[in-house]
């Protein structure tokens, strides 16, 4: 095995040992600048400032990662961010 892939293998396993999970939000050209903002303050604890920085990441670059934390954490924040009409998933 050589170095890159024994390197490559501690890495994979730190990651699965840290249970840190992300929700991405995705772009569409359905919902306004003002309900992702909105449903980001209210779901995922954001302030204005940041929900409206992670739209404009969201729309410019497609996706923007918009909380990170356990899974048990974000499930249910996903889960109302995609009633909500908006498109996302826990990576």
């Amino acid at each position: 095995m050589s170095v890159k892939e024994e390197v490559l293998e501690e890495v994979d396993v730190e990651e699965k040992l840290t249970d840190s999970y992300e929700i991405i939000v995705y772009n569409d050209e359905v919902n306004t600048f003002d309900h992702v903002i909105e449903t980001l303050i209210k779901t995922c604890d954001h302030d204005s400032i940041q929900a409206e920085q992670c739209t404009l990441l969201i729309h410019y670059k497609g996706k923007c990662a918009v909380k990170s934390g356990g899974f048990d954490d974000l499930k249910p924040r996903c889960t109302e961010i995609l009633k909500a009409g908006i498109s996302a998933e826990i990576v």
